[in-house]
């Protein structure tokens, strides 16, 4: 049955014209209209964002009423309907996509029709009735799309940010938990590819561990940038139709009820106008995302093999690696981090294209900057999460085959070069290679070093840690040609 009846529908009107509503639905024409206009992702909007708006909301709806702008019970409902959507009701009726044309205009418009329905019906009357409780001069009274939208952004990536946080210090405590616990295992050091000298495979997680705290530190950084807010700008940053009160006092009443720390932007038209602190924020998610992936390349590096690769460590089982392989087990997490990462860094160059095309007083494309900021946000802290609990916790060192490839490689040789000179080290690495035999086996052949100078020189601890390994040997030699 198609028919529409006055019980189904209520009818609304914009500045397009009229159109039926469904009758029971918290959202009006406009919400309707961009919903038909934009089928993009076929996703709903975050719902952290929608929280964002309803704080917005709320905190100019007590400041409109504390400078007597708005009357106090149509702020009392509004600020009723807010605190429901908040507790998470009345999301469905968020029905905009997340890609939308405008700026934005849809997704606070969105916010105000569901408002204002939702606050018509707490003061007695039927939804759609604007008499009462209208989108625009109540729920939206002293802002605009351009300062509502990038604030509510700016609290959304705030809140998704302290989660990505908080997994990255759980990874950072996990991997400094494996570097103590891996510190006595010597294992051959490579660069490009290539044996170079011994490290202890502690040291290689500690600098993993040292990598994600600076990554911590620098998204630090930029979430500051995030608590700058061009609240009170209305349209372009020149605060039309804001109250000279309202403009004063907006931004510190959105801290008090949303909990979060902001301030004002010195320059209101400049905020407005400019999207950098974004493209900072998504900037540092991507170098943290760069760091997760070379991680992730190095713990597959190492978990090789079984028998044919590195075989240094043991990653945990998680699943079959193989439809046709018997046995095959594939380093699935790490594989799935790198995947974000990719996906993280295609997003940063949307977001920094995004950023750089706005014109003149307004960046109309911020709607694609926050999603992909959010989307990039939540997928690398469930990335985290997953490296955790999934990989880090459970890997498991190789002792024995750490230290025969470290015994077994010519990399040994640089530790030794101080006490038989850069020539004859050369000649030994040489013939190694060519013989196979291990460079410990023809120093002794040699007799260029005893047993007990070899074992002190190549210890683990003097390999791995600054200074001449086996230095004592050394100065014995020079005082004896001094004398």
């Amino acid at each position: 049955m198609t028919e529409k009846t006055s019980l189904q529908y209520r009818t609304e009107k914009d500045s397009i014209g009229t159109k039926d509503v469904p009758q029971d639905v918290y959202y009006g024409v406009q919400s309707l209209r961009a919903a038909e206009n934009f089928h993009i992702t076929g996703l709903a909007m975050h719902p952290e964002i929608i929280n964002s708006l309803a704080f917005i909301k709320k905190a100019a709806a007590i400041t409109n009423c504390e400078t007597g702008i708005l009357e106090k019970r149509k702020a009392q409902a509004i600020v009723h309907a807010c605190d429901e959507i908040i507790s998470g009701k009345l999301h469905e009726f968020f029905i905009v996509d997340p890609i939308q044309g405008g700026a934005g205009t849809s997704l606070n418009m969105n916010a105000n029709e569901v408002i204002a329905n939702r606050a018509i019906e707490l003061l007695g009357g039927e939804k759609g009735d604007y008499s009462l409780i209208h989108p625009n001069d109540h729920v939206n009274c002293g802002q605009s799309t351009n300062d509502v939208i990038p604030t509510a952004g700016k609290m959304t990536a705030l809140r998704l940010l302290g989660g990505l946080k908080k997994e990255l210090i759980r990874l950072h405590e996990a991997l400094s938990e494996k570097a103590e616990e891996f510190d006595h295992v010597i294992k051959m050091g490579r660069t490009q590819m290539q044996d170079a000298v011994p490290i202890r495979l502690g040291q290689e997680f500690q600098a993993y561990a040292d990598a994600i705290l600076r990554d911590i530190h620098r998204m630090d950084k930029a979430m500051d940038e995030m608590r700058m807010l061009n609240m009170g700008g209305t349209a372009i940053g020149t605060g039309i139709n804001a109250d000279e009160a309202y403009l004063r006092r907006i931004v510190p009443k959105l801290s008090e009820v949303s909990d979060m720390e902001f301030v004002q932007a010195f320059d209101l038209i400049d905020a407005t106008q400019n999207l950098d602190p974004f493209v900072a924020v998504s900037g540092a998610v991507k170098a943290c995302a760069v760091t997760l992936s070379k991680i992730s390349n190095d713990l597959r590096l190492m978990s090789s093999g079984p028998r044919a690769g590195f075989g240094e460590i043991n990653l945990p089982a998680k699943q079959n690696g193989s439809s046709i392989m018997p046995g095959k087990v594939n380093p699935v997490i790490p594989e799935v981090v790198n995947q974000v990462a990719f996906h993280v860094i295609g997003n940063d160059l949307t977001i920094t294209m995004a950023a750089e095309a706005g014109q003149l007083e307004l960046n109309a494309f911020e709607p694609i900057v926050f999603y992909c900021m959010f989307q990039s946000i939540d997928t690398l802290a469930y990335a985290v999460r997953t490296l955790v609990d999934n990989c880090v916790k459970g890997i498991t060192a190789n002792e024995t085959r750490c230290r025969y490839l470290v015994e077994n490689s010519v990399g040994i040789i640089t530790a030794i070069c101080p006490h038989v000179g850069y020539q004859k080290a050369a000649e030994i690495a040489k013939q190694a290679l060519q013989t196979g035999e291990t460079v410990r086996s023809l120093i002794l052949k040699e007799g260029l070093l005893t047993e007990e100078e070899l074992e002190k020189i190549l210890s683990p601890v003097g390999m791995t840690e600054p200074g001449i390994s086996g230095k004592e040997y050394l100065m014995k030699k020079a005082e004896g040609g001094r004398l």
